[in-house]
């Protein structure tokens, strides 16, 4: 009996028991660190060590609905109730960046990247080279916005690397995160930044054939459970409840008479077209995300530019604007403007100008308006060659390298990379770098008039006080004269930064314009009319070229994506409402397959095998009662029906007598860990708990039939061969606490959590097989 005991305990060697301030809803184990992630019910993110010690904590101030972890480790990608993922530093848990592309809350997160390396047509590993580095300098940051709190504007503090890194994207495997919300809405984003495709499982349909009529189906008022893209990037399976109809020619939906149709459902999604073309793919994704972080950067700095500006011109007006209420008290109606000319002139000073002058304004006033216009325009000027101009610049480099793919139909066609869309972008980005280096000019001469002003003004100031103005800056009066009649009550830079309600247009010369006319006959831009635009116009339209641009890609991808198989699992209560909200364990994953019986050898995809597993609950079927069902090879199966076989196979097990299943997650090697809680007569005491280890793989499995009627459950099938588990006769171990999911298991460091009801943490260490054992003793 020790020895049985000794083994039954062996698996789970138990490292930690901590107490825990608060319950925990989500954890995930980091794939490539020992570092667990945990979510708790006041929805902040624990990231603690194996040996339990805290790293850092952050609440996002939202709730927090699901969590996953970058394949490599090194980033964190969170979904909300709002529908947003947003991404942050394992190294600090600093946001790295937010994506909005839902409207709905995130009920699941998934992020896969390709097995294997990327080859080219020869099968010679290639890798994606960015050429940007060759001819610029590292990419500006975003400029800080005075009074802005670093990551408020979706982007992550200027000082961390970790965004550099985050798009710089051409030495990473190429991945996936994909993204589903309680609405039935799927997302795809490259990277986990660059949106690439949408899908809602509602509008999915799968044709069947019976009898020689074809009939289309599809899931409704579906409840998104799980979603899990294989590691070929090739398939997605979809674990969803809803109702099971078929739809017309009309449009219309029709229950499947004689069945109970609302239930689980199992969907398969063809999704090839990221492994067929995660080259192009990978290229756009690269060129298109540092895009839109550039043009984070322009939008940012002119924000910044025209809030600095506005700042040191409402200085200026605040002060003058008492000169216009000194000339209507002395009983005058002319202008400040004509009473400067007449000073300059040389005329007789007015009472108005003299007061203003020497009382209100004074020497140290000018020095100080003057002071801090001139600081204004310099930093404007910092801002345009450190951060707007070097962004423009890139932006227009990477959208030119994107321009070349374009004409490459081809191989990028296919995808969406359409290239008038591309060229219309182009023609933008170069519009806008013209901008900039025409507002650079406006803002020189601008400065450069005030600065006159304030010169001519001193002088003034010097000569009614009766003190010497030798040592004053020179002035050229006929500069003087120009900002009187056209800066005085006007702001160029700001209209050429701002965003105004009435369509404001910079004035231009007939001869300019007929030269601009002339120049399109050379080629390279047909806009004729840019010149007329402010930099801020031209900025909002270049982001809606890009915007149309990168949208084509987008609808092109996600009209790809097809439902390609349906497998009904259970019958759930008939009320949509109750089944929504009844959490049911589930858990996919993919195993390499060496069995070599999957489909076609042209393919990577036949490396793996699903395997999906889950609770079935006690109301589906009176005589499948506390039983766990695994079905593998339901990715393939599609495939091998057309063949005339089939590759479907699934088991039930039969959780151990007064165990009820709390929560289970596949493991490495075709292993499943179950969490088990011990039945107990009455709700106020609470049983212990058990985790035990199954090897899936050598489970007697059996295939399951696949006919052309696909709503008909298939479980009751397998009733008759249920295996039976026994504590005794698996790897188990009790737990001495009454358990709560999630279960959180690490296949690449061998640990699991186990979370108890009463707020504690529980570490085990999953040993290796007794046999792996044994030949190490």
């Amino acid at each position: 009996m020790e020895t049985d005991e000794s083994s039954r305990v062996l698996p789970f060697q138990l490292q930690f028991d901590k107490p825990l301030a608060s319950q925990i809803t989500i954890a995930e184990w980091n794939p490539e660190k020992d570092l667990l992630a945990m979510v708790t019910d006041d929805s902040k993110i624990l990231l603690h060590r194996f040996n339990w010690q805290r790293l850092w904590t952050i609440a996002p101030g939202k709730c927090i609905t699901s969590l996953c972890w970058r394949p490599d480790g090194k980033a964190i990608a969170v979904g909300l109730d709002d529908g947003t993922v947003s991404l942050h530093d394992v190294e600090n848990g600093k946001l790295l960046r937010s994506l909005k592309s839902h409207c709905a809350a995130i009920i699941c997160l998934n992020w896969e990247e390709e097995s294997q390396l990327i080859t080219d047509d020869h099968g010679h590993t290639s890798k994606y080279e960015d050429r940007t580095s060759r001819f610029f300098p590292p990419a500006p940051r975003v400029p800080r916005m005075p009074g802005l709190v670093s990551g408020d504007n979706g982007f992550m503090d200027d000082s961390e690397d970790s965004f550099q890194e985050l798009s710089n994207s051409s030495h990473q495997r190429f991945n996936i995160l994909c993204s589903a919300d309680k609405e039935g809405n799927i997302c795809f984003s490259i990277f986990g930044i660059f949106p690439i495709g949408k899908v809602n499982i509602h509008n999915l349909t799968f044709p069947t054939c019976h009898d020689g009529a074809e009939t289309t189906n599809r899931v409704s008022n579906a409840s998104i459970q799980k979603v899990a893209l294989s590691k070929d990037l090739c398939r997605l399976i979809v674990m969803c409840s809803g109702d099971l109809v078929k739809v017309g020619a009309d449009l219309g939906e029709a229950n499947m008479a004689g069945h109970n149709e609302h239930g689980l459902h199992c969907l398969a999604l063809n999704t090839t077209i990221f492994w067929n073309r995660k080259n192009e793919l990978h290229q756009v994704a690269q060129q298109a995300s540092n895009i839109e972080d550039l043009t984070e950067v322009v939008r940012t700095s002119l924000s910044v530019m025209c809030r600095q500006w506005s700042d040191a011109m409402n200085t200026f007006q605040e002060k003058f604007s008492s000169l216009s209420t000194l000339i209507i008290n002395h009983g005058l109606d002319s202008s400040p403007q004509e009473e400067f000319l007449s000073l300059l002139g040389g005329a007789r000073t007015s009472p108005p100008v003299h007061q203003f002058l020497v009382n209100t304004l004074g020497e140290v006033g000018v020095k100080r308006i003057s002071k801090v216009l001139s600081g204004a325009g310099k930093e404007l000027q910092r801002i345009v060659l450190d951060h707007l101009q070097p962004a423009v610049e890139v932006i227009g480099f990477r959208i030119g390298e994107l321009r070349g793919l374009s004409r490459w139909r081809a191989r990028y066609h296919s995808i969406g990379l359409d290239e008038s869309l591309i060229n219309n972008a182009t023609e933008k980005a170069g519009m806008l770098l013209v901008q900039v280096e025409r507002f650079m000019r406006v803002l020189s001469s601008v400065v450069q008039q005030y600065s006159n002003f304030f010169n001519w003004l001193l002088k003034c100031i010097k000569l009614l006080m009766s003190e010497p103005s030798d040592q004053l800056l020179p002035y050229n009066s006929e500069l003087v004269i120009i900002f009187l009649k056209f800066l005085y009550e006007q702001d160029p830079v700001k209209q050429l930064l701002e965003i105004s309600e009435t369509e404001y247009e910079v004035e231009i010369d007939l001869e300019t314009m007929q030269r601009v006319r002339e120049l399109v006959q050379f080629g390279g831009f047909s806009d004729t009319e840019y010149l007329r635009r402010t930099l801020a116009k031209e900025f909002q339209l270049m982001e809606l070229s890009f915007k149309e641009a990168f949208q084509m890609p987008f609808t092109t991808i996600s009209r790809k994506i097809l439902c390609e198989d349906i497998l009904p699992l259970f019958p759930l209560p008939s009320l949509p409402k109750s089944s929504s909200s009844m959490r049911i364990p589930t858990s996919v994953s993919y195993y390499e397959d060496f069995s070599g019986a999957s489909v076609s050898p042209q393919t990577v995809q036949n490396q793996f095998i699903d395997y999906v597993s889950f609770q079935v609950p006690d109301e589906c079927f009176s005589d499948i009662v506390n039983c766990i069902c695994i079905v593998r090879g339901f990715m393939h199966d599609s495939h091998c029906l057309k063949k005339g076989c089939s590759s479907l196979e699934a088991v039930l097990l039969h959780v151990p007598v007064d165990y009820q299943c709390v929560d289970l997650s596949l493991y490495k090697d075709s292993q499943i860990v179950l969490l088990l809680n011990k039945v107990t007569n009455t709700s106020e005491s609470a049983g212990d708990g058990c985790m035990m280890i199954l090897q899936a793989s050598d489970l007697q499995y059996i295939s399951m039939s696949r006919s052309a009627y696909i709503d008909v459950w298939r479980l009751p099938e397998l009733k008759d061969s249920v295996a039976y588990l026994h504590i005794e006769d698996e790897k188990a171990r009790t737990i001495p606490h009454s358990v709560v999911a999630p279960l959180a298991v690490s296949a690449s460091r061998g640990v699991a959590c186990v979370f108890a009801a009463r707020k504690r943490a529980l570490v085990y260490i999953l040993e290796e097989d007794e046999d792996e054992v044994s030949d190490a003793e």
